[in-house]
């Protein structure tokens, strides 16, 4: 499994929706000028990056 390219990229979807997240849930709790900015389009840029993610999850378990 950690030999297949496809699993790590899978894995790098992940860690950017994690980063994403985190970028998202700290605005929201600092507040302020940068959330009320950027609130709706880091959640929108979230779901989208969720969504490939979740793709490409399940193109590595349908090739597995």
């Amino acid at each position: 499994m950690a030999n297949d390219p496809l699993f790590w990229v899978a894995a790098a979807a992940c860690v950017g929706v994690l980063i994403i997240l985190m970028i998202g849930v700290g605005g929201f709790a600092k507040g302020g000028e940068f959330n009320r900015k950027h609130a709706n389009k880091i959640m929108r840029l979230r779901i989208g990056a969720q969504f490939v993610a979740v793709l490409l999850i399940l193109a590595f378990v349908w090739l597995r």
